[in-house]
């Protein structure tokens, strides 16, 4: 599909025109990806409504999950989400980090940058920074936070370990994260695999769950726990785009399946890393 720098484009370009869009547009594609479904599909995200902090303005229905919800985060805590966006998580986080705390959301979409500063402009919030970078090397220095968030963004980074190696370096020793994501057991039709589309919309980029788990633990961190797994159903009108009704068929009742979870995990009090010298 191309390489590492060309996906990074991709999904760059396709994001800079979902933050200029309306949350409803975003609700009937694949994760935001584009206006292929004729019917409004609430598809991946999870509702973030009944939760403190919640910002209409600032939710454009690209999530997986909730997991602010699961992050333990205490007030005074440093917050960073990953692929901030509009800033939902983060004015979720910063509902529960309160006033003494601070949370830095980090995007490399000037546009979702951009959208995410004035939300927090009209909140009148001092302690919610956004920050313009790529989240394989993050704008941030060793050892800061507490907690790190992210809502259906990893699937979306080629080099998945290089993030995981990131967040260990950011966290405090002790600190942790809790991260929804996209993963999948067994292997996805390659017209899927293949498309572009689907690689901005959260699916083609999502890796096997047991690699994915597996990235976590050789990086060095500990107390691994899947806090919350939904499956993903993919509706027929967006497959048609790709199989024929017999491969839709053979997709529904086979082994594979596309999965959202929602991943938590510590960094040790005294850490080691598997990741290269200087990223740890």
């Amino acid at each position: 599909m191309g390489t590492n720098d060309q996906l990074k484009e991709l999904v760059r370009q396709k994001y800079s025109e979902i933050a200029l869009q309306e949350k409803a547009v975003n609700q009937a594609s694949c994760c935001g990806s584009g206006s292929c479904s004729t019917e409004v599909y609430n598809i991946m995200s999870d509702d973030y409504t009944e939760l403190e902090g919640y910002n209409p303005d600032a939710d454009l229905g690209l999530g997986c999950g909730l997991p602010t919800q699961f992050a333990r985060i205490k007030p005074g805590d440093t917050v960073i989400d990953l692929g901030s966006g509009a800033g939902n998580d983060c004015f979720v986080a910063r509902a529960e980090t309160g006033p003494t705390g601070k949370v830095i959301g980090i995007d490399f979409t000037p546009e979702m940058i951009n959208k995410a500063r004035e939300n927090a402009d009209k909140l009148g919030f001092n302690n919610v920074e956004f920050r313009t970078g790529d989240i394989e090397r993050m704008p941030v220095t060793a050892n800061v936070a507490d907690v790190v968030v992210s809502n259906c963004v990893l699937n979306l980074v080629p080099d998945k370990k290089r993030v995981f190696c990131e967040i260990f370096r950011v966290l405090k020793n002790g600190g942790h994260f809790s991260i929804s994501d996209v993963v999948l057991t067994g292997e996805l039709p390659e017209a899927l695999r293949r498309d572009a589309e689907m690689y901005a919309g959260c699916v083609a980029g999502a890796i096997q769950r047991d690699e994915y788990l597996d990235f976590i633990t050789k990086t060095g961190f500990v107390n691994l726990q899947i806090q919350k797994e939904k499956p993903i159903v993919i509706p027929d009108d967006i497959l048609s785009k790709y199989l024929h009704a017999d491969q839709i068929a053979s997709f529904r009742n086979g082994e594979s399946g596309i999965f959202s979870i929602t991943v938590y995990a510590e960094k040790p009090a005294a850490p080691s890393c598997s990741c290269e010298p200087g990223t740890c």
